[in-house]
């Protein structure tokens, strides 16, 4: 149900199963929630999942100290249903996570008049630890390209299409789900710009390199009619059976394509995306304009990636310098 891999556990330890049928109340209580974060705050299938898995089990904990209502969800409930996440082992960074997603909740019970009194605006959270996300070198990315090359020698549709979307992921830095969510009319290649839908349908321009550029003429020209199909609509890169391709599948190609570079992380596409973020921090970009290519809400979150930056600065230094 939840983003994090420790979503899921630790609910059910609470004496019951994690899938324990709610009260009616609250039952009724987290399908208008779900219904308010799909229809009306615009957000993806994902995060929606994580929201309601973390409000789940807010509620389930609710039900068993007694309370019965929205508007008894108080500071204490909240305060309990945390410290029992972390009595189960649940890490800082999930907690935080938690404590933000009943923030969220809590709000929304006051803004829609089921509860008076906003009990997580007093609700605090441990700072998470921001861990230095892997990413590639460029050497390792080159050799990724030259892996899918390689693997499409046989000039099938697929490997064309293979290759156009490794390239789309490292130009543009792009999320998984907007690479694969891109139209055919999402590309412009006079000016070498792609037209992304972030998070909560916030579309942002994205510039492209000419690697990309032509990967992307041949798929479209070459490789995307041999897979088009009367499902296919407007999506620009196509499955093997002619539907819009699936983010499953983008994350297979990356691990498989990775597995023949040496040495190499085995990241998924996100690890591209670090990456992307990584070489144009390094190459001299500003964080401003990383951030809007990314499409972050945040400075903050961009700035991870000066750290990886300077920690590789670091390596090369004490590698290099004869008197590190």
């Amino acid at each position: 149900m939840s983003a994090d891999p420790e979503a899921g556990r630790g609910e059910g330890q609470e004496g019951g199963s994690a899938e324990a049928e709610l009260p009616e109340v609250f039952a009724a209580l987290l399908g208008d929630y779900e219904r308010h974060l799909a229809a009306e705050r615009g957000l993806s299938d994902h995060t929606v999942r994580a929201y309601l898995g973390d409000v789940r089990s807010l509620l389930d904990h609710a039900g068993r100290m007694g309370r019965s209502a929205p508007e008894q969800i108080d500071l204490r409930t909240l305060r309990s249903w945390l410290a029992k996440q972390q009595t189960t082992g649940h890490s800082r960074t999930t907690l935080s996570r938690r404590a933000t997603a009943a923030r969220v909740f809590c709000g929304w019970l006051v803004r829609t008049g089921r509860a008076e009194v906003d009990a997580g605006a007093a609700l605090g959270s441990p700072k998470p630890h921001r861990a230095l996300p892997p990413v590639l070198r460029r050497d390792e990315v080159e050799s990724l390209i030259a892996a899918a090359i390689s693997a499409a020698e046989d000039g099938t549709a697929v490997g064309m299409r293979d290759i156009a979307v490794l390239e789309v992921l490292y130009a543009t830095g792009a999320r998984v789900g907007e690479v694969v969510g891109l139209d055919l009319d999402d590309v412009d290649y006079e000016r070498r710009v792609i037209r992304v839908l972030g998070k909560g349908r916030k579309e942002r321009m994205v510039p492209f390199g000419g690697p990309a550029g032509r990967g992307l003429d041949r798929w479209v020209v070459r490789g995307r009619p041999q897979l088009l199909t009367d499902s296919s609509g407007p999506a620009l890169f196509l499955g093997a059976r002619g539907g819009r391709l699936d983010q499953r599948a983008v994350r297979t190609l990356v691990h498989r394509r990775l597995a023949d570079v040496p040495g190499a992380p085995d990241l998924g596409p996100h690890g591209l995306r670090h990456s992307t973020a990584t070489h144009l921090l390094e190459g001299g970009a500003d964080l401003r304009s990383v951030q809007e290519l990314l499409g972050h809400a945040s400075l903050a979150t961009t700035q991870i990636y000066t750290h990886v930056s300077s920690d590789r600065l670091r390596n090369a230094y004490r590698q290099a310098h004869p008197r590190a």
